[in-house]
């Protein structure tokens, strides 16, 4: 029987299993789809960007021009008619994310917030990747984000666009992933989180579309492999790759602008229950903000 590695956190070991027992196989060549960059044992947070650049050998782009989760709109290949009526807020956002700041307000179904607990005390605070906040308040908190790009050194092209979001006022790392579109085996055009964990990643895959007034909304809510949808992948022992698709799970993000300002809601639920949901208010920034990215040190990689 496949086993994960041994030499690491049980309770990492234990998850990993899980996805061992009750998931499945697959072979890269034939799931370039899904595949995206694993994490190392040792930490997430900003160890994984450096690690990323130095496997890959990339360099990180420190500039401070115009950066975006996804370098056009027309990446996400939506329908003519559908991509004419999308604001025109809502693609620059997402073109020039960079020159935004976020305030976020969180709150939890009290039901799943005992899970989220444990999930910050066994896996978040350890590895600096998905510290949601538990407590609910009226005061939004407010999240430095940053576009980083990780580039062929030779040819400059953008190999690797990761989004890092930190709190404020405490520095720590709330989401570090990758981002990018793929292709769903069905020929639909998706956008592609990667969250890396331990010798794995968590990633969502997320079909777009464009609502009545403008709005772009992003979901995944897929029956089985190969849908858009919630997905965990892992290296056992052997560098066999795994994945477990978990189908109870879905993710529904709507980005709109109203007024020049623009706003996200996203909703997670598991078992068509709520378990929590996010509210962001999205303010762009009219003058260049530094890079915050200044606390890696050697972090320009060369072939």
């Amino acid at each position: 029987m496949a086993t994960a590695p041994f030499n690491q956190n049980f309770q990492d070991w234990l998850t990993q299993q899980w996805v061992i027992l009750f998931g499945k196989k697959i072979l890269p060549n034939q799931n370039k789809w899904l595949l995206g960059p694993f994490g190392k044992t040792e930490g997430i947070g900003l160890k994984f960007i450096n690690q990323l650049a130095k496997d890959e050998h990339l360099k990180i782009d420190k500039s401070k021009s115009d950066k975006g989760l996804i370098r056009s709109i027309k990446q996400l290949n939506l329908p003519k008619k559908e991509l004419g009526s999308l604001s025109e807020d809502v693609i620059d956002f997402y073109e020039n994310t960079n020159n935004y700041e976020f305030d976020l307000r969180v709150r939890w179904n009290p039901f799943f917030k005992v899970f989220g607990g444990l999930l910050k005390v066994l896996f978040s605070n350890r590895i600096e990747q998905l510290n949601l906040p538990m407590k609910y308040s009226n005061d939004s908190r407010a999240l430095e984000s940053e576009i980083i790009h990780l580039m062929d050194e030779n040819t400059r092209e953008i190999r690797r666009t990761i989004w890092l979001r930190t709190f404020k006022n405490s520095d720590q790392v709330v989401y570090s992933g990758v981002y990018e579109t793929c292709t769903i085996p069905n020929g639909q055009t998706c956008v592609k989180a990667i969250f890396p964990l331990p010798n794995g990643n968590a990633t969502v895959i997320l079909k777009p579309e464009v609502g009545k007034t403008g709005e772009l909304i992003l979901v995944s809510s897929g029956r089985k492999l190969g849908d858009s949808g919630f997905y965990f992948l892992l290296n056992d022992s052997k560098g066999n790759i795994w994945t477990k698709y978990i189908g109870s799970f879905k993710d529904k993000l709507i980005v709109s602008s109203e007024n020049d300002c623009v706003t996200a809601k996203q909703t997670l639920t598991l078992w068509n229950l709520k378990v929590l949901e996010f509210k962001y208010r999205i303010n762009k920034l009219y003058k260049a903000k530094p890079d915050s990215y200044s606390t890696l040190q050697g972090a320009t990689v060369h072939n």
